[in-house]
C-alpha cells in the first residue's frame, strides 16, 4: 500500500519512508485513496506584495485579513516538493531569515526586506532526498532530521548567513548527529538546550534525548519509550495552573492514537503522567500550548478522512495534568485536513493543507476563525497538498507558509 500511495503521489506525514539499516518503529498506516491534486499555477506576472482585496490575492490566492507579501516556488528553489519550516532572527541586527524544508535539502531566505526577499542557498540533505524533512533553532543554529535513510541529525550555523555574496550557494553541515539514521521530527526546549527527536528506529520511536548545549558538539543523554511510536512532541518548563508540576520539564507527546504528557525533568528516568484518549480518533499527529499553558490544542490528521468531518481542531484542558480533559472541539469551514499548528499570543496559527493558513483567535479555550490565506486554491479536499507548516514567530508580524506542491510564501496577516 506504502508503494501505492507513493506512486499516486500522496505524501501524508504519518507514514514512514523506506527502511535504513537500523529497522523501524511500528507506525499505523491508514488507507488513503484520495488522488493526486493539481498544484495552482504561479500567479500570471504577480507584483509584490500582493494585498488581499475582496477576498482575493494577486487574483489568485482565496483569503481574508492577510496580503500575500512574497513568494518563490518550487523551480526557484531547485525542489520537486515542499514540507517544514521555521525562523531564525540574528541578535546581532535583528535580520529575519525564513528555513524552508525541501526534499533535497533546507532552503534560507532572507527575508529582511519582505519587499524583495532573497534566497541565500541550501543545505543539501545529508543523503538522498525524501518527502520529509524537520527543521529546529537554538542558539544561532539549525538542527535538521529527515526520513532519509541514513541522515541522523545536521547541524548548521546560520552565522554563515550574514556574509553570503554570491547566492544562491550551496551550505556545507557544521556537525552530524549519527547516533540514530532516519528520524520524524525534533523537538528542542531553548530554556534547558536539550533536543528530543522522535519517531527514530530507537527507543521505539519515542524520544532521543540529545545535549546541544554547545551546538556543533551534540552528546547523547538517554531515551525514553513511552510505549509507541511518537510522531511529534512539545517540551517545555512547565509554568501552567498545576502547582504540583510548575517548574519541571514535561514532554507532550502526540502518539499517533493518543496523547502523552512525561515528566522529563530527570533525563535518565522520566515518568509517565498521563495518557489521554478522545473520540474519532484518526491520527494523533501534533499539539500546542496555549501561553498560560492551561490548554493543549491538537490536531488530528486523519479525522476529516475516516469520519467525513470538517476540519476539527480538539482542546484540552490540562489544569490538572494527572486528569486532563476535552475541554472543545473547532470545526473549520472546509473538509481540509490540519496539519502543524503554533501559538503565539492569544492566536493559534494552522496550517491546514489545501486550506492553507488558517489563524484561530484563543478565547478561554475557544478557537474561531479570524483570517486565512489559502495557498492551495484549486480546491479545499480532505487531501494531503497544500500548507505542510507554518512559523509565525518573527517580531515584523510576517508568517511563513511552507507549501508541499507549490514553494514558500510570506504572508502578514492586516491586524
Amino acid at each position: 500500500m506504502k508503494k501505492f500511495l507513493l506512486l499516486l503521489g500522496i505524501i501524508p506525514c504519518f507514514i514512514m519512508c523506506s527502511d535504513d539499516d537500523e529497522g523501524t518503529a511500528t507506525v499505523p498506516e491508514p488507507v488513503q485513496e484520495d488522488p493526486m491534486q493539481e498544484p495552482p499555477p504561479p500567479p500570471a506576472n504577480a507584483t509584490f506584495p500582493a494585498p488581499c482585496v475582496d477576498g482575493l490575492a494577486a487574483g489568485t490566492y482565496d483569503c481574508n485579513n492577510i496580503d500575500l507579501i512574497y513568494k518563490f516556488n518550487l523551480n526557484q528553489l531547485d525542489a520537486n516538493s515542499g514540507n517544514d519550516c521555521w525562523g531564525w532572527t540574528d541578535p546581532t541586527n535583528g535580520r529575519e531569515y525564513a528555513l524552508m524544508g525541501l526534499d533535497n535539502g533546507t532552503a534560507f531566505i532572507d527575508i529582511s526586506d519582505p519587499s524583495a526577499p532573497v534566497y541565500l542557498g541550501k543545505l543539501p540533505t545529508e543523503t538522498v532526498s525524501s518527502s520529509w524533512r524537520d527543521i529546529k533553532v537554538y542558539k544561532d543554529h539549525a538542527f535538521v532530521v529527515s526520513e532519509a535513510a541514513g541522515h541522523g541529525m545536521q547541524v548548521f550555523d546560520l552565522t554563515k548567513l550574514r556574509s553570503v555574496t554570491t547566492p544562491p550557494a550551496t551550505f556545507n553541515t557544521d556537525a552530524v548527529y549519527t547516533e540514530f539514521g532516519k528520524a520524524h521530527n525534533i523537538v528542542i526546549n531553548e530554556a534547558t538546550g536539550f533536543a528530543y527527536v522522535v519517531g527514530t528506529s530507537t527507543f521505539d520511536g519515542g524520544p532521543h534525548i540529545i545535549n546541544i548545549q554547545n551546538p556543533k558538539n551534540p552528546e547523547f543523554v538517554g531515551g525514553y519509550s513511552l510505549g509507541d511510536y511518537s510522531h511529534d512532541a512539545q517540551v517545555v518548563v512547565y509554568a501552567g495552573p498545576d502547582a504540583a508540576y510548575q517548574g519541571k520539564e514535561l514532554l507532550i507527546g502526540s502518539n499517533a492514537n493518543k496523547i502523552v504528557i512525561v515528566d522529563i525533568t530527570d533525563k535518565v528516568s522520566p515518568v509517565e503522567i498521563a495518557t489521554i484518549t478522545y473520540p474519532q480518533t484518526g491520527y494523533t499527529h501534533q499539539g500546542w500550548f496555549t501561553e498560560d499553558h492551561r490548554y493543549f490544542i491538537l490536531g488530528d490528521e486523519t479525522d476529516e478522512l475516516n469520519f467525513g468531518l470538517n476540519s476539527r481542531t480538539l482542546v484540552f484542558d490540562f489544569s490538572d495534568l494527572e486528569n486532563p480533559t476535552l475541554y472543545s472541539e473547532y470545526f473549520g469551514p472546509t473538509t481540509a485536513i490540519d496539519h502543524n499548528g503554533y501559538v503565539h499570543g492569544n492566536s493559534y496559527y494552522m496550517a491546514n493543507y489545501s486550506a492553507g493558513l488558517r489563524i484561530l483567535d484563543i478565547n478561554e479555550g475557544i478557537l474561531q476563525e479570524t483570517a486565512f490565506f489559502d495557498s492551495f486554491p484549486s480546491n479545499n479536499n480532505a487531501s494531503f497538498n497544500g500548507a505542510w507548516s507554518v512559523f509565525p514567530y518573527f517580531e515584523s508580524g510576517h508568517i511563513i507558509i511552507s507549501d508541499i506542491d507549490s514553494g514558500f510564501y510570506l504572508v502578514k496577516p492586516k491586524y
